[in-house]
């Protein structure tokens, strides 16, 4: 899989070439999401995308869909090429994970808005909130959604920050998830990757 910084049709591979490309180089994607996953608190999973994560996750939805013909295939990556951050930001999946179903279904009802209340802090620097889930809204009066897509914007400033070494935090202070954790120093270097 080549990164080319734009994910376009001609820069995507075939079904064929996919799939012998996918035998050999699954688990290296697999080790890669794991290193930028970050877990907040029981049942928050931060899932950090990169240009990697989403060309994966476009090629996999073309497999699955055995989708070939160019309007599929631009459909896809309209659909997932947002979510690649793009120099001055960390974009993220973020996962409200509850096994029992009961559970899930009563604490996303007292979770409703903690996508906005997530939050990175560079040392030194102040707190960025997430942007959550431009694309549509994911909550209702009710209930949250279990999956948000969020971004956190950083000033030049910061960026410069990250990429000379300077920790990081990932945090929630909505009031039923009070919660945050230092970025491991691996899952940071790779997010610094991310930025100019």
């Amino acid at each position: 899989m080549q990164l080319t910084g734009k994910i376009t049709p001609e820069t995507l591979m075939s079904l064929e070439a996919y799939t012998k490309w996918r035998k050999v180089h699954k688990p290296e994607v697999i080790a890669h999401r794991k290193l930028r996953s970050v877990q907040l608190g029981e049942h928050i999973n931060m899932q950090f995308e990169s240009e990697t994560t989403i060309r994966y996750q476009i090629q996999e939805m073309l497999r699955i869909e055995k989708v070939f013909e160019e309007e599929g295939i631009l459909q896809e990556i309209e659909a997932y090429a947002p979510l690649v951050p793009d120099g001055s930001n960390w974009k993220a999946t973020m996962m409200i994970e509850y096994t029992d179903i009961n559970e899930r279904k009563r604490e996303l009802a007292k979770l409703i808005g903690v996508e906005d209340r997530m939050f990175v802090e560079v040392e030194g620097h102040g707190r960025v909130y997430a942007i959550a889930d431009e694309d549509l809204d994911r909550e209702t009066d009710e209930k949250t959604s279990a999956v948000h897509f969020v971004r956190f914007e950083l000033t030049p400033v910061m960026c410069a920050a990250v990429k000379a070494g300077a920790g990081v935090k990932l945090g929630c202070d909505h009031t039923h998830y009070p919660s945050h954790i230092d970025i491991s120093p691996d899952t940071l270097a790779s997010l610094a990757g991310d930025l100019k």
